[in-house]
């Protein structure tokens, strides 16, 4: 995996977590403008304006994001669709039906969701994970939130490691890295150079955002942060829209389906009636009612059978 690499404050220098790797503690401190008693408060304050808060995204409960997600629901599209044409065709009966299963299901829905989300917004709030840092020369505690590219981070066992940075120093410092490598082993490390072509798992002179200090103590100097991390590429690849289930799917599935049977039951009827001569605007009206009242009748049966199971 190619890392993104992140200009620093002070040099306009970039560095890459594997171009860490291979300079030694003092080397990377130089390159990323900073030095074994930290950086100053004003500076770590400059930086943090520079590069943005130490957080993978900035999620909040959005009313229209989370209708939206209600929309793009295939049956409910297709539903719609049908309501249209039973209006345009005088079909009112059959419009107000699947108006009110329409509105019934987006609403709760919407509810559902846009009320789970903010309760997820509430907890994340009364979260807070600190670190602790060398700002001033001082060990000063921070929320991890206000980590930038060269502060100097103090590591304990048992302390979750808040960003991709260079060790500078270690005591028998091993490391969980499964959640970013796979490996199921710690990892040991050192604050020696290794060789930039190598694997994610095989930087020991790094310790990589999100993983677990299982046992030593150490510090390090923070070199990426957020999503500029190696945990970051990671979560920004995998999409944040909750995979479907099966019976989802199915309902995608017939739904296109239900599309293909009504433009060839509506050509079927429109062919007929205009083989034995009827008009031709008559016909094609004749032929979309028809196909209108058997869509109406089909789809309001799958959609209360899913508002009872919950899938949409």
């Amino acid at each position: 995996m190619d890392h993104t690499t992140l200009p620093t404050a002070s040099t306009g220098h970039r560095l890459a977590l594997r171009t860490a790797a291979a300079q030694s503690g003092d080397a990377v401190l130089a390159a990323v403008g900073s030095r074994r008693e930290g950086l100053s408060s004003a500076e770590a304050a400059k930086r943090l304006a520079l590069v943005g808060p130490n957080v993978l995204r900035a999620h909040r409960a959005r009313p229209w994001r989370v209708l939206g997600r209600q929309l793009r629901s295939p049956i409910l599209i297709l539903l719609f669709v049908t309501a249209g044409v039973s209006v345009f065709l005088g079909e009112s009966a059959n419009a107000v039906i699947i108006g009110v299963i329409l509105t019934a299901s987006i609403g709760l829905g919407f509810a559902n969701e846009f009320r789970a989300e903010r309760a997820a917004d509430a907890l994340h709030d009364q979260l807070r994970h600190t670190v602790v840092v060398l700002r001033d020369g001082t060990p000063t505690e921070v929320d991890v939130t206000e980590l930038v590219p060269g502060d100097v981070v103090d590591l304990t066992m048992g302390g979750v490691v808040p960003a991709d940075m260079r060790l500078l120093s270690v005591h028998n410092v091993s490391c969980d890295e499964g959640i970013v490598t796979g490996e199921s082993l710690p990892a040991a490390k050192s604050a020696d150079p290794v060789d930039a072509d190598a694997g994610i798992g095989d930087l020991t002179g790094c310790v990589l955002m999100g993983t677990v200090v299982q046992s030593g103590a150490g510090t390090a100097v923070v070199v990426a942060t957020g999503p500029r991390t190696e945990f970051g590429q990671i979560a920004a690849g995998l999409s944040t829209q909750q995979p479907q289930t099966e019976f989802q799917r199915g309902l995608g599935r017939f739904s296109v389906l239900l599309l293909e049977v009504a433009v060839i039951l509506t050509t079927l009827i429109f062919i007929a009636n205009v083989l034995l001569q009827r008009p031709i605007l008559d016909s094609l009206l004749f032929s979309l009612a028809i196909t209108a009242g058997v869509l109406a009748l089909a789809l309001v049966g799958v959609l209360v059978f899913a508002l009872v199971n919950g899938t949409i």
